[in-house]
């Protein structure tokens, strides 16, 4: 059983270190990175693909808001997890607006946050009580964005569409771009959630339909 990988963003290193050394703990749990920036959060989420990030709000050269809105973007099967100590709406809307799947303060206990990691990856929330009732009725009514599918894709993600389309295995994917096969699984999932498919043969059949790929 792989584990559930997992990237700390946070701007102050004291803090980065006290969740890195709980987590190290769980044997289920693996640390892949540390940011100190949502700017950097959004590069290391694009290279690292991991099952889970916890996002610090208030931080420099890019917020958490923005870093969260971004990182979906680039790997919506990436789970954000807020940890942070601001729980005004302010911060708690456009969060999970962004894309934020739960939103835990900073008092939370380390269990609790091993807990929140392991249901983030499962795609379930964790949100404080007295939140959840408020963000369920502000998402009312808010349109779905519609963002071009192919465009959507990164560099990255476009060289393994047309590795799938040419018949090739995660295995032989990783080989030939030189990364490890489970995050080629990570870009696979990412290309299947942006293009709105259910599976690599679909993946296949639209990259030959758009002309991705051509017969010599």
């Amino acid at each position: 059983m792989s584990k559930i990988t997992v990237l700390i963003v946070d701007d102050h290193s004291i803090v980065r270190a006290g969740i890195r050394t709980y987590l190290e703990t769980q044997s289920d749990l693996e640390v892949v990175g540390e940011a100190a920036s949502g700017k950097e959060a959004v590069q290391l989420a694009a290279e690292l693909v991991p099952d889970v990030i916890l996002m610090d709000l208030i931080m420099p050269e890019m917020d958490g808001v923005e870093a969260t809105q971004r990182v979906r973007q680039i790997s919506p099967r990436t789970q954000v997890i807020v940890l942070t100590s601001f729980h005004e709406d302010t911060h708690i809307f456009p969060a999970i607006k962004a894309g934020a799947l739960s939103y835990l303060l900073k008092d939370v206990s380390a269990e609790e946050l091993g807990e929140a990691i392991r249901a983030a990856a499962r795609g379930e929330a964790v949100l404080h009580p007295q939140v959840a009732a408020r963000l369920v009725k502000e998402m009312r009514g808010t349109p779905a964005e519609k963002p071009n599918p192919y465009t959507a894709l990164t560099e990255r993600e476009q060289e393994v569409l047309k590795c799938i389309a040419q018949g090739m295995s995660n295995a032989e994917i990783a080989a030939h771009l030189v990364v490890s096969e489970k995050t080629v699984k990570g870009h696979v999932s990412n290309i299947l959630s942006k293009l709105h498919l259910a599976d690599r043969t679909q993946a296949a059949i639209y990259a030959w339909k758009e002309g991705l790929i051509r017969k010599e």
